[in-house]
């Protein structure tokens, strides 16, 4: 088994609350720093224009890491709703348009579920990731989570959907979560254990001094 022969992992994202659910289990798990797409200058703006999370996921990863040469995760996520016909799906982040922010995106799918029984408001939370590292084939994995969208928003923790995204088991809101709880069961969660058991099946990560 190699040893993991570079410093960092780049998680290609500017957000820094996903930033952050990265960094939290990457140095937990296998010991690695994690830098984001703020700690460089002069990358491309990678345009988001696939018609599925994995499109963009790959994208995102594959070009930035050729730029690089350096391993990058890439992950793209999203809230699909199967009685909306998928929306918000891939244009989750921008679902009231190209400046909406999270509570008008909330607002618009509040709306729209209004016209949906409520017996059939079930949301999808979706998380693919790709993983490319130079010279090797980049690896997808993909995580989901399972809940009904309310019409009340409910919790101050989080971001994205997370406010209206009610899990029935926990009988609380994504956003009414602690991250420590939320860590484990999230779509983002079982994608980043997917991709964590991939990347010790291939490689030895040891403490950093």
């Amino acid at each position: 088994m190699n040893v993991w022969p570079f410093p960092y992992i780049l998680i290609a994202t500017r957000n820094q609350n996903k930033l952050k659910q990265f960094a939290d289990l990457f140095k937990r798990d296998l010991h690695l720093d994690v830098k984001g797409l703020n700690d460089f200058e002069h990358l491309p703006e990678i345009v988001e224009d696939q018609d599925t999370f994995e499109g963009n996921a790959r994208k995102k990863a594959e070009t930035i890491c050729k730029v690089l040469q350096a391993p990058v995760i890439s992950d793209d996520s999203g809230l699909v709703v199967p009685a909306l016909g998928g929306e918000p799906g891939v244009y989750s982040a921008r679902y009231a348009g190209p400046e909406a922010d999270d509570d008008r995106n909330n607002r618009k799918l509040i709306a729209k579920i209004r016209s949906v029984p409520k017996e059939k408001r079930e949301g999808i939370y979706v998380c693919v990731m790709a993983l490319a590292i130079p010279g090797e084939e980049t690896q997808v994995v993909r995580g989901e989570c399972r809940g009904i969208v309310i019409e009340e928003p409910r919790g101050t923790e989080g971001f994205g959907y997370d406010p209206i995204f009610y899990l029935p088991a926990e009988q609380k809101t994504m956003a009414e979560l602690p991250n420590e709880r939320k860590y484990r069961i999230s779509h983002r969660a079982e994608a980043t254990e997917k991709l964590i058991a991939l990347l010790k099946r291939k490689y030895l990560f040891t403490p950093r001094p």
